[in-house]
């Protein structure tokens, strides 16, 4: 606050030196202290602040504000100080008055304009003071050995402004960016309990969404917390930034973790993904949340060793964080509108990294038309994970073979014409691959051609009731020369999203099995991530 500027008025209860509350302004000259007494350089202060008073008491309002409230009443009884003490545990005052130091003299004119300022240990400072009250009042100055004091001493952190605190000041301010409903607690209920009892979680315990953490988490972004982020299917309700920060908290995020939150949701919310159809399918669909960009290494995603797996804070929570959105902002619950038959633990979260630096092509994002330098996460459906064991291959065509007879499984030997897949391959089956100087095109036709069968292999008969159905071709079937055509395991090669991800040891890939793709199903979707 500058000086000549309105103060804001205060109105405090009385700990000492008084009866009944103290208001600001009161029409008179006013000099404030915002002090505690476990700060070594308010209690430097405190027999400057007692001679002070005692000479111009009679002229100047003297206010104390006690920011432990009844605890440091002890500066009264061991520096003597007369002045009203006032209390300030709940640091309303200390917050609106943007104290970040103790002790803080303020002094005001009649009308609550602001005339001087200092923190802290200023031996010049005190001076100047007590020589501008003389001015003021006519009153003498005290004798006082200045000398005594040493030239300056740094202050003490305000207690407004510690971790926690601080947040929940801005919470409870006028002007808090904080829309959402409140739900107070009993004190003796189990918060937790309480969450699971409201359906507010997805089996496991989440973060109780207090003020302060939601406050932490808004710091994450410089979005408007009332911004609509996107309208989450299948109740079609608004998701704003507040929303999604709340969730975030619940999941258990950190505030930095919170654009790449924001950004998933965005891609997920779209037509071309389709969230509806991929939580309302029973076919047990998920979103695969892959993260690119220099924002991996910033946040401490893991895109290494155990990288599909648990352990990380951020894979595991950003990926948490988009479902408990979706669950309850968007209504998607178990045996409501989500219909799977089964079910699967990705249900809980699949968001990881792609190891762009182990990987000789272009990452994920480049593919997808955004710069190296971008940060972007790319929302894939998939309906399962499955591991692909080759420890023997020593080609990239015998490997590419390998993968292709893998994949051709995915979801039924005789469902061919599949759309998206992801797969996750290795360092280790990178470099063998790379011995060869493959491209990624050349690995995903190797797959479609491995795993590629003639039509007849594919029709439904007695032995497997799946696959393709005769009767698509008429009375008679198919030709001869249709039933001799080769039908790929993929409806296009470019269908075969490849990332490089995992530890420098293991020859094992793995592929997340798509939905249904195109304009009936989920295609996916890349947001670029406006970082803070």
């Amino acid at each position: 606050m500058s000086v000549g500027h309105g103060l804001p008025a205060f109105d405090l209860q009385v700990l000492r030196g008084g009866d009944g509350r103290r208001a600001f302004p009161a029409g008179g000259l006013s000099l404030i202290c915002f002090a505690k007494e476990d700060c070594a350089t308010t209690r430097l202060s405190m027999p400057l602040l007692a001679a002070a008073h005692e000479a111009f008491g009679g002229a100047v309002e003297f206010l104390t504000l006690l920011q432990n409230g009844e605890e440091d009443l002890v500066l009264g009884d061991e520096y003597g100080l007369a002045m009203p003490l006032l209390d300030d545990s709940a640091l309303h005052t200390s917050f609106r008055y943007d104290i970040d130091t103790v002790p803080t003299l303020i002094l005001a004119d009649r009308e609550g304009h602001e005339l001087r300022r200092f923190w802290g240990f200023g031996r010049d400072d005190w001076r100047d003071l007590v020589g501008h009250l003389a001015d003021l009042t006519g009153v003498d100055t005290p004798a006082i050995d200045w000398e005594a004091y040493p030239e300056s001493r740094p202050g003490c952190g305000s207690k407004s402004v510690e971790p926690g605190i601080f947040e929940r000041l801005q919470a409870d301010a006028e002007g808090s960016p904080i829309r959402a409903r409140r739900i107070e607690i009993a004190p003796h209920d189990d918060v937790h309990e309480f969450m699971f009892d409201r359906g507010l979680t997805d089996g496991l315990p989440v973060v109780p969404p207090t003020p302060e953490r939601l406050m932490r988490m808004l710091s994450g972004t410089k979005r408007d917390p009332q911004e609509v982020v996107a309208i989450v299917p299948p109740n079609l309700a608004p998701a704003t930034v507040e929303k999604v920060a709340i969730n975030a908290v619940m999941a258990g995020c950190k505030p930095e973790y919170l654009p790449v939150v924001i950004a998933a949701l965005e891609a997920m919310c779209t037509d071309e993904y389709n969230a509806h159809g991929v939580f309302a399918t029973t076919m047990g669909a998920v979103p695969v949340l892959v993260v690119n960009g220099p924002i991996r290494h910033r946040i401490g995603m893991n895109m290494g060793i155990g990288a599909l797996g648990q352990g990380n804070r951020a894979n595991a929570t950003i990926g948490r964080a988009v479902r408990l959105v979706v669950r309850n902002v968007g209504g998607a619950t178990p045996a409501g509108t989500e219909r799977t038959t089964l079910g699967t633990p990705m249900k809980f979260t699949m968001c990881f990294a792609e190891w762009e630096e182990r990987s000789p092509w272009e990452p994920l994002h480049v593919e997808r038309g955004f710069a190296p330098e971008d940060s972007v996460v790319t929302v894939f459906t998939s309906t399962g994970l499955s591991l692909m064991v080759d420890q023997t291959s020593r080609t990239a065509h015998a490997l590419g073979g390998s993968l292709g007879m893998k994949m051709e499984g995915l979801h039924n030997l005789k469902s061919h014409g599949m759309g998206d897949v992801v797969l996750v391959l290795p360092p280790e089956h990178v470099d063998t691959i790379w011995r060869d100087g493959w491209t990624k095109d050349q690995v995903r036709d190797r797959i479609q051609a491995a795993s590629s069968r003639p039509l007849r292999e594919l029709l439904q008969d007695e032995e497997s009731g799946a696959g393709v159905d005769p009767a698509r071709f008429g009375p008679d079937g198919p030709t001869e020369e249709q039933l001799a055509q080769p039908v790929p395991k993929f409806r296009d090669a470019r269908s075969i999203h490849i990332v490089v991800a995992g530890s420098n040891a293991g020859k094992f890939s793995s592929v997340f099995e798509g939905w249904a793709s195109g304009p009936t199903g989920s295609q996916p979707v890349s947001r670029k991530i406006e970082e803070v």
